[in-house]
Formats: C-alpha cells, sequence, structure tokens
C-alpha cells in the first residue's frame, strides 16, 4: 500500500514539478521507452548473469514483499506462542516421546493442523521439530545450551539466505546510475554522428541524452533503493517469528516457570504486534 502510494507521490512530484515549472513533458516521454529498453535491458541483463534462478525467483519475491507487507502479524505471533508451549508442555508431562508423532508428519498432526497459517512456512515448520527431534532423539537429556547453539545456526544461515535477494536489490540500484550514463553516452554518441543536423535538432538528440541519465538516477535513488530498503524492513520483520520460537523452546529446556518463558516470547516481538502479556499468559493456560 504504501510502497504504491510512494511511488505515485514520486512520479506526480518529479515530472509534475517539470511540467509546472514550465518543462515540456513531450519530449521527456518521447525519450524514455528508448532509454529504459537501454537502461532496463541491461539492468535485467546484470542481475540475470549475477545471480542464480533460485535467486532470481527470490528477488522477484522480494519485490512483492515491498508491496505486500510483513506476512506476520499479532495474532501469528499468538499462535506460535500457543502452538510452541502446547509441544513444550506435552514434552514435559508426557515425556518426549509423546511429541514425536507431532514432529515427525506436521502436517497430520492435529496440534499443528489448529494453526493452518503458521503450517504454510516450512521454514518455521523445520526449525521448531528438527530442534524438537534432537530433543526426542537424546531421550531429553541434551543440554539447552547445546540445543540453543543448533538454532543459531540455523537461523543465521537462514537469515543470511533471506537477505540476499534485498542486497541484489540494493546492487542493483547501485548499479542503475552508472547504466544511465551507458545510456546518455550513447545518445551523445547518436547526437556527433549527426553533428551536421540543425541546431533544434541536436538540441532534442541532446535533451533525449540527457534523459538516460536523468531516468538511471531517479530509478537507483527514487526507486529501487528504497524498495530495498523496504524490503530488508519486511525480512526483519517476518524473521522475528523465529526467534520466538526459539525463545520458548530453550526457555522451557531450561526449566524456566511459565512467566520467564512468556517474557522470553514477548521480547523478540516489535511493540506494535506485541501481545500484552494477559493475552499470552491466559491463552497458554487455555483461557
Amino acid at each position: 500500500m504504501f510502497a504504491a502510494i510512494g511511488l505515485a507521490v514520486l512520479l506526480i512530484m518529479v515530472f509534475g514539478g517539470f511540467m509546472i515549472t514550465g518543462g515540456d513533458i513531450t519530449p521527456v516521454l518521447h525519450a524514455v521507452p528508448h532509454e529504459m529498453m537501454i537502461i532496463g535491458g541491461a539492468a535485467v541483463g546484470a542481475t540475470i548473469a549475477g545471480n542464480s534462478m533460485p535467486q532470481l525467483k527470490a528477488l522477484g519475491s522480494a519485490f512483492g514483499k515491498v508491496f505486500k507487507g510483513p506476512t506476520y502479524q499479532k495474532k501469528d505471533f499468538l499462535d506460535l506462542i500457543f502452538l510452541v508451549s502446547r509441544l513444550m508442555k506435552m514434552m514435559r508431562a508426557d515425556g518426549p516421546v509423546a511429541v514425536e508423532p507431532h514432529i515427525e508428519d506436521p502436517k497430520s498432526s492435529a496440534i499443528f493442523a489448529e494453526y493452518p497459517q503458521l503450517l504454510k512456512d516450512p521454514t518455521l515448520i523445520h526449525l521448531i521439530c528438527d530442534s524438537l527431534r534432537l530433543v526426542v532423539i537424546s531421550s531429553g537429556n541434551l543440554d539447552a545450551h547445546a540445543v540453543e547453539d543448533v538454532m543459531d545456526n540455523a537461523l543465521k544461515t537462514h537469515h543470511h539466505e533471506s537477505m540476499q535477494p534485498a542486497d541484489a536489490m540494493q546492487t542493483l540500484a547501485d548499479a542503475l546510475p552508472a547504466l544511465g550514463i551507458v545510456a546518455a553516452v550513447l545518445g551523445v554518441v547518436k547526437t556527433m554522428g549527426a553533428i551536421d543536423q540543425p541546431p533544434a535538432i541536436l538540441g532534442a538528440m541532446i535533451g533525449s541524452a540527457l534523459v538516460g541519465t536523468f531516468l538511471g538516477v531517479l530509478l537507483a535513488y527514487g526507486i529501487v533503493a528504497p524498495f530495498a530498503n523496504r524490503a530488508k524492513q519486511v525480512i526483519e520483520e517476518d524473521g522475528a517469528i523465529y526467534q520466538v520460537a526459539k525463545q520458548i523452546i530453550i526457555a522451557s529446556l531450561h526449566g524456566h516457570p511459565l512467566p520467564l518463558v512468556i517474557e522470553a516470547a514477548r521480547s523478540g516481538i516489535s511493540h506494535l504486534k506485541q501481545p500484552s502479556f494477559a493475552e499470552v499468559f491466559d491463552g497458554v493456560r487455555g483461557r
């Protein structure tokens, strides 16, 4: 929503300001398709050359995140706390073997089935199930710090992979001004080849060449770089849910009382989405 609004404001202010000050928008609009073909084509080609197919798909997904925003809202964080708390409670009450059917096949689990939104995230489900599987295999005798180290490594790897599309987007933003110069230089070369033409024609050709530089800078600093920044924000916000799952599991394995487990979970959630202590406490206790 805000990305679309910001993009509209950007275009209206830039081109509207140009027209209000007496600029003729017609030559600019005439040059835009040709300059965009050069700049956009070079940008797409360079991006394809510098990334693998999975990374290109992730890059497209990152552009989608800019407009869709974060996946997880307050209810999803609450659901995660309830889900993991139920699994840890079952493990404490009935032993590690009791949770084994649920973590081995979460899609068939009655507990996981109550949280369909969370089931859509394979990374989150694998993080929960793989971590608890370690405890089950060790018959509950595994040191909590060892589990925490494994989860930290998994989260570090996931965060690095999640950030790659946003980093690629930022790299593209950094390259666009130079690609705009490439388009402008080609326009100048074209102008030099027609140096015998009247000044009016040469002026139009030079103006068209300068549109290339203008577009490169506008795309870089007005669109792609802000999109890259927003993509990073969304990835960071969605990544908080993995930290919440980790905190609940580790705090429970340490044998901390329920209030401390709840605070360990809530502490990693942003204030805008953070549920109150009472919401979590009552929900965990089944009220």
